[in-house]
């Protein structure tokens, strides 16, 4: 969206014809929605920005539910943007920490400044883009007690407020069709700026999940996010930010509500040990904070196979921070073998999980020709070195 299009769409006649614009997804509904509003008159300049929002904020209710019917975006900026339940998770640290003046430096579309606002904080929203920084203004304009202002966040006087949450640009400028940053030297601000930042202001950092670890202070708390078991980010906080004690945390968002696993440092592991009755897969967020050990003790269990993320146990226990299976049977990891044996058991469906082999699910799934009713996981894996297909059901009930 450039600022032409979005000060046409800011106007009293496009706020209007935007709210009375249903969310469209499939073509044939695209061509009469931009058929009727030409019909009525419109600019085909607004018409295209109208429906531009109209998709943006059906794909947005899946980060912001309710407020996505209110708000406006840009596509890279509602790519980047903070699911608003992750958002409150950050703010609730802020508040907690008693920090009443918070700046969000490169704040997009204003996802975690909305958040912010919602806890009754001061915020100072900051981004660089004009079109960004009038979207926020506009998503923003509920609560009094934030505001936005466009200027660089590097040149923001930190004497201002009493903590900081950073997000940096990790992808190229622009408002659609981005690339990603491999160098964060490249971001902006750049990585050294934000830690710069860390060491005298309490301060949030978003980052990639996929960060590497070696870049990760040792002063500061490093919390890998999961929400419905896809990791969405890692966050880094400093100060009263961080809480004492935790250099790695899990946090695990889902239908049980938000769990965490927390640690000191990276967990010690366990031995690897013979298969169980039952096997574990841990949540990505565990994995990512190397929390692996903690959680296997935690369901007195051993690793499946050395370097390899599985953990089994002789007790079936419900955990929000694993995917729980129990095994049925283990045999070697053979098409001809495995098809045989699913087709005696009538198995049409099967999930396939795999750590540690080479073969692509979906052309492992034909090659088994299934055409049962029941429907069972196959977790392809190592195992004592040789390449092994577990046979397993998850674990649907509440088990302690």
């Amino acid at each position: 969206m450039e600022t032409a299009d979005l000060a046409q769409l800011l106007t009293p006649e496009g706020m209007a014809l935007l709210d009375r614009t249903p969310g469209v997804s499939d073509g044939g509904e695209i061509v009469r929605v931009v058929s009727r509003l030409r019909g009525e008159g419109h600019d085909p300049g607004l018409v295209a920005a109208v429906l531009t929002q109209a998709k943006l904020r059906q794909k947005a209710r899946a980060k912001f539910g309710d407020f996505a019917a209110r708000m406006l975006f840009t596509g890279a900026g509602l790519e980047q943007a903070t699911r608003l339940q992750v958002a409150a998770q950050h703010a609730g640290r802020f508040a907690a920490a008693g920090l009443a003046r918070v700046a969000d430096l490169g704040c997009g579309i204003g996802g975690d400044a909305m958040a912010m606002a919602a806890l009754d904080l001061d915020v100072t929203a900051v981004d660089r883009d004009e079109v960004t920084a009038a979207v926020a203004t506009h998503n923003l304009a509920l609560w009094p007690n934030a505001r936005v202002e466009l200027g660089d966040a590097t040149a923001f006087d930190l004497s201002r407020v009493d903590g900081v949450w950073m997000d940096p640009a990790r992808r190229t400028a622009g408002h659609a069709n981005t690339t990603r940053l491999a160098d964060p030297d490249d971001w902006s601000p750049s990585l050294d700026t934000v830690f710069a930042a860390a060491t005298t202001t309490p301060t949030g950092v978003k980052l990639g999940p996929g960060i590497d670890r070696d870049l990760i202070p040792d002063t500061l708390e490093a919390q890998w996010v999961s929400v419905d078991r896809e990791v969405v980010e890692l966050v880094l906080w400093s100060g009263p930010l961080a809480r004492a004690g935790v250099r790695r945390a899990a946090t695990v968002i889902g239908a049980h509500g938000i769990a965490e696993l927390t640690g000191a440092a990276d967990a010690e592991d366990v031995e690897v040990g013979p298969v169980g009755a039952y096997l574990y897969e841990p949540d990505g967020a565990v994995i990512r904070a190397r929390l692996i050990g903690d959680l296997a003790r935690s369901v007195d269990g051993r690793m499946l196979s050395e370097g390899i993320a599985y953990v089994t146990s002789d007790r079936a226990v419900s955990t929000p921070f694993a995917q729980g299976f129990r095994v049925l049977d283990t045999m070697p990891l053979d098409v001809k073998q495995l098809a045989a044996r699913l087709a005696a058991e009538d198995v049409g469906t099967v999930e396939i999980k795999k750590r540690g082999v080479d073969v692509d699910p979906a052309q492992f799934r034909k090659r088994l020709r299934l055409r049962g009713r029941r429907s069972v996981t196959l977790v392809l894996t190592r195992l004592e070195g040789r390449h092994t297909a577990l046979l397993c059901e998850r674990l649907t009930d509440a088990v302690g």
